[in-house]
């Protein structure tokens, strides 16, 4: 190999009607490249759930003198390993939204919502983003959600977060097979189900014959990890037509529609590693997901110890099961009880989202993790789901470190701090040129 020869940074494996963009590479890091490729890129997400979480479950078991984390309660247990790359927030509020419909629709908008006129406010903190940095990925954005269940499942404010304009969701995909094919696939090949990866095997081998051993590996576990996705959303589809063909199957099964795995978990952590590949090939810097909608009704039964639905068990001071908020099926013998429940379902959610980390984390890029170049927020437009409270929201901002974002932190006093400062700083750590966001003009000190 030529000491001259280099790769673009937006070069992508071809093969009949399939393009994979590829990883950063040390042959993209070339003289004339050098300060290209060695800026960090920082990445951003928005994690969403709906429905609160019980008061206390969110806030550390420890914290030193001087706000640093020593140890997370036992419901944010699954994050302690990240610990030093975590701030955990304390009384982060939504001046302009609450409840399910208003505080889901602005949780991203820092706006107010006006119900008759279907209004956010304003666009979103992730489109902003994505509006500057459209020019410089294959995706300006992408827009994720499971897809939702229960009475609310259809209402569009609570199955909206991530807002095109005032007045304009950014339509979501819930797939993760749609997801994976913009992506990686392009054009109306007609090849139906074969592999991306088989489809640009020649291109892959006349690269890897042309670089290092280090690049030879970081493609190989770059595109091991494409199979893995592949192999994930073939085993949904089998699984669909198995039970399509058993009528016995059919009874005993809740099936999703085609490309969703019938595993809750599985379907949750099939949207994670897409967050993965798309930050990895530099596909998107800006995401959203909507890890269910703003009112979610999903049954958790599948968690030990769980009964009743998210909804009805966010409202934990309720036990009779007869209130409107209950299934008319389900009753909890104490308030302690159904907390509980409720803190069971904060821990499994809190899980997945440790699950993301943790690939994030394992992925190099030009000596950085990309856990280190991406600023993942996660939490939720309610406080205490009993209160309806938009006070002292349970919110956190794991990873960017490569961005100057000095973590392992508890951070607020005791007085109110508006989410828009959130917003604001980390539109400036992208680069996005803005010294205002909805009602801030200062942003959150975050080093």
């Amino acid at each position: 190999m030529g000491n001259k020869w280099h790769l673009s940074r937006r070069t992508m494996l071809q093969g009949l009607g399939t393009a994979i963009a590829l990883p950063l590479l040390e042959v993209m890091d070339q003289p004339g490249l050098r300060a290209a490729v060695t800026t960090p890129r920082p990445r951003l997400a928005y994690l969403y759930i709906p429905n609160g979480v019980a008061a206390g479950a969110w806030q550390p078991e420890e914290v030193g003198s001087d706000g640093k984390l020593q140890q997370l309660n036992r419901w944010m247990e699954p994050l302690n390993p990240f610990r030093d790359q975590l701030t955990v927030f304390r009384n982060l509020w939504t001046p302009r939204g609450n409840g399910h419909a208003a505080g889901t629709a602005t949780w991203l908008t820092g706006g107010g919502f006006d119900h008759e006129k279907l209004d956010a406010g304003g666009a979103s903190v992730d489109q902003i983003a994505a509006r500057h940095l459209r020019s410089q990925t294959l995706l300006p954005s992408l827009e994720l959600s499971v897809r939702g269940e229960g009475m609310f499942s259809s209402s569009l404010p609570r199955n909206a977060v991530s807002w095109v304009d005032s007045k304009t969701p950014a339509p979501r995909d819930v797939e993760p097979r749609a997801v994976f094919d913009r992506m990686f696939r392009a054009g109306n090949s007609g090849l139906g189900s074969r592999s991306v990866l088989d489809l640009v095997l020649e291109d892959t081998r006349r690269l890897k014959r042309r670089v290092s051993d280090r690049d030879q590996k970081k493609v190989d576990e770059y595109l091991d990890s494409v199979r893995a996705i592949e192999r994930r959303i073939e085993f949904a589809e089998r699984n669909k037509s198995r039970a399509d063909q058993n009528a016995l199957l059919q009874r005993s099964l809740r099936r999703p529609e085609a490309g969703v795995p019938q595993d809750h978990g599985a379907y949750l952590r099939t949207l994670m590693d897409m967050i993965v590949m798309a930050f990895w090939a530099d596909a998107t810097r800006v995401c959203t997901c909507m890890m269910d909608h703003g009112q979610s009704n999903r049954y958790f039964n599948f968690i030990d110890g769980v009964t009743g639905t998210w909804h009805a068990l966010s409202h934990w001071k309720d036990i009779s099961g007869k209130t409107e908020d209950d299934d008319g099926k389900t009753s909890w013998s104490s308030r302690e009880q159904k907390r509980g429940m409720y803190n069971l379902v904060t821990k499994w959610h809190t899980q997945q989202v440790a699950y993301l980390l943790d690939r994030l984390s394992r992925i190099e890029e030009q000596g950085n993790s990309l856990l280190d170049r991406s600023m993942i927020v996660y939490g939720s437009s309610l406080a205490d789901g009993h209160e309806h409270s938009e006070r002292d929201l349970p919110m956190l901002l794991a990873g960017g470190r490569a961005a100057n974002i000095v973590q392992g932190r508890h951070r607020g006093g005791e007085r109110a701090t508006s989410m828009s400062d959130l917003h604001l700083a980390l539109l400036q750590r992208l680069g996005v040129p803005v010294e205002q966001f909805g009602e801030s003009r200062r942003p959150l000190p975050l080093t």
